[in-house]
């Protein structure tokens, strides 16, 4: 396997795949991890005060879920 072609394999091949750009998926892939990011937090918050961030982490995980199969779906 040539350098190109493993370069290729590594970085367009999944985003094609999805119909994207490199930079698209980039931006959505890192978008998704900032949110899970996010809704580990508040886990994190609601594990320590359970009063607190009572839903947020679930209501990130659905929101999350459901563009994910909106993506898949088209």
């Amino acid at each position: 396997m040539t350098t190109r072609t493993a370069l290729h394999s590594l970085f367009l091949d999944h985003p094609a795949s999805v119909e994207e750009s490199y930079f698209e998926h980039m931006r959505f892939a890192a978008s998704f991890a900032c949110w899970l990011i996010v809704a580990g937090l508040a886990a994190a918050v609601h594990a320590v005060v359970p009063a607190l961030c009572e839903t947020t982490a679930s209501r990130i995980v659905r929101r999350l879920c459901a563009r994910m199969d909106n993506r898949h779906a088209r």
